[in-house]
């Protein structure tokens, strides 16, 4: 089994981080999510 450097470890969660912080930037999105934990209750 091939070992990864561990630079690629960092830029895979570096890449992971910044699309989850772009997705809490669109307002739509938000409220997407607000109203589907909403309707578990």
């Amino acid at each position: 089994m091939k070992r990864w450097p561990w630079w690629f470890g960092v830029s895979v969660a570096t890449v992971a981080l910044l699309g989850t912080l772009r997705l809490y930037q669109q307002p739509d999105f938000l409220l997407t999510l607000a109203d589907q934990l909403w309707s578990c209750f």
